[in-house]
């Protein structure tokens, strides 16, 4: 019988540059495990501008903390060979191994070059603001400190068509770079007018020397690491054309189960909708809408209808295809998509994601192990550890909802026979104490229950035709089930 899957996200933006995370990961497989996570993704592990980035400002793709380039030879996590010790401790544990790939943009390059661009409106990015003019761009790469091994492919202006910043002049904007059959892409997200542009020098998918180098790549990646999956950063910004042949010609290539799912970080669920179908359903997105709505179900309190919380989401029109989370680096508190779950309904949130029948849900390193920085907040292990419990043990079955008040919901999974006590009652309330009249089935009849999260201290005795009378307590949540014997 195949369990529940869950998978960790396990980083946030403050983890400390000390180059000890692989080995925090490492150390950390055996208890992840043994909490029910099965898949662990991890932060961009290809060299960026510094070794206090956090990966995303990409310089080298090749370079996993094996060359002494940008100040140091690890970058922030690790050195390459820690890396490597990491996965292999998680695969010695049966958890699969996500990496995040980063292939929008490219920074802090070897070398300035002089080439034409004009500079568009950053609001509209189909304005011009100016004529044609020269700039000094950051856009040559050459990785001399590599010396070529891995590939040989160096960057110059021409496999990018847009960066932000003049180096003989000081001056700043979103500049378009001119030349033969250049543009922005028009098959990313339009918002802006056109969203190719995000930031440094934005690679341009319409060149084919691109395209070819960034495929290779990727194979590359996944031979070299045996990972088991990608998870792609801003994908809205890419072609779509070049995200679908990148993930079919990656898993083709992978003689073994390759799982790639995306940041389309966009709330509106039609242009979700529109992007699966362009690349023809070969990924999974993280439900943006669905992390929308538990943010503001947080910040209105009782004045949200609970049963909405699933509208227009994409766990709920596409479910095979959705990654629910919580909360991640960029929703995190003065980051640049701030929208941070207020603490009172963490908790419930993760129920709403961990013990349902839809959607891959992902765990928050930050929600769980806590936030570093000026502003730290503490994780919240005691308040999940249960409900990483109840999807491993209990949440299975078929799934009946009680979505028949605005202030107190409700769900029970069946549970199956092939799990032993499996099955649960979930109530949850943004108001007053509640409870909620629910069928669990006539075969648990005489079955004291216990509230798993221990949010409540009673003892609930399921009737004899099946049903039981689960109390919640007001702005909180309950997990109905047989206790285990210890």
């Amino acid at each position: 019988m195949e369990r529940n899957h869950t998978m960790i996200q396990f980083f946030e933006w403050h983890i400390e540059a000390d180059g000890e995370h692989w080995n925090h990961l490492k150390e950390w497989a055996p208890e992840l495990k043994k909490r029910g996570i099965d898949s662990v993704w991890i932060p961009p592990i290809t060299k960026a501008e510094s070794p206090q980035d956090t990966g995303y400002a990409v310089y080298d793709l090749y370079d996993l903390g094996e060359f002494d380039q940008k100040g140091e030879r690890r970058t922030k996590y690790g050195t390459k060979e820690e890396l490597e010790e990491a996965i292999k401790a998680c695969h010695d544990h049966g958890i699969n191994v996500y990496v995040d790939v980063v292939m929008n943009h490219k920074a802090a390059a070897d070398e300035t070059e002089t080439f034409q661009v004009i500079e568009v409106d950053p609001n509209d990015r189909e304005t011009e603001i100016s004529e044609p003019f020269d700039i000094e761009g950051w856009t040559k790469f050459t990785f001399p400190n590599r010396e070529q091994k891995y590939s040989s492919f160096t960057w110059n202006f021409n496999h990018f068509n847009g960066t932000d910043f003049d180096q003989k002049t000081g001056k700043k904007g979103v500049f378009r770079i001119l030349g033969e059959n250049k543009s922005w892409n028009n098959r990313v997200d339009d918002e802006f007018g056109n969203y190719d542009y995000l930031m440094f020098a934005n690679i341009d998918y319409s060149h084919p020397e691109v395209k070819e180098e960034m495929i290779k790549w990727g194979k590359w990646l996944q031979e070299t690491l045996g990972c088991d999956g990608y998870r792609l950063d801003a994908i809205k910004h890419i072609d779509h054309r070049f995200v679908e042949s990148f993930v079919k010609e990656v898993t083709d290539t992978a003689n073994r189960p390759f799982y790639i799912f995306g940041e389309f970080w966009n709330n509106d669920l039609q242009a979700c909708e529109e992007f699966l179908n362009n690349v023809d359903y070969q990924l999974d997105l993280f439900d943006v809408m669905l992390h929308y709505n538990l943010h503001e179900a947080s910040k209105m309190g009782r004045d949200f209808d609970l049963t909405t919380i699933f509208n227009d989401t994409l766990v709920q029109t596409n479910p095979l295809q959705a990654v629910t989370f919580v909360d991640n680096h960029d929703s995190q508190p003065n980051e640049s998509l701030e929208s941070w779950i207020d603490d009172w309904f963490k908790q419930s949130a993760y129920a709403l994601i961990l013990l349902r029948a839809d959607g891959y849900p992902c765990l928050f390193y930050g929600d769980y192990l806590g936030i570093n920085g000026d502003e730290p907040i503490e994780g919240k292990k005691e308040a999940i550890d249960p409900l990483l419990y109840a999807r491993y043990e209990k949440a299975y079955g078929e799934q009946h909802d009680y979505f028949d008040h605005p202030n107190t919901i409700g769900w029970v999974r069946r549970g199956i026979d092939e799990i032993s006590g499996s099955g649960c009652a979930v109530i949850l309330s943004n108001g007053e104490n509640g409870e909620k009249r629910m069928l669990v089935g006539e075969n648990r009849a005489g079955e004291e229950w216990k509230d798993l999260t221990g949010n409540r201290e009673d003892t609930i005795t399921i009737e004899e035709d099946g049903f039981a009378t689960f109390p919640v307590n007001g702005g909180s949540v309950s997990v109905w089930a047989l206790p285990t014997e210890e």
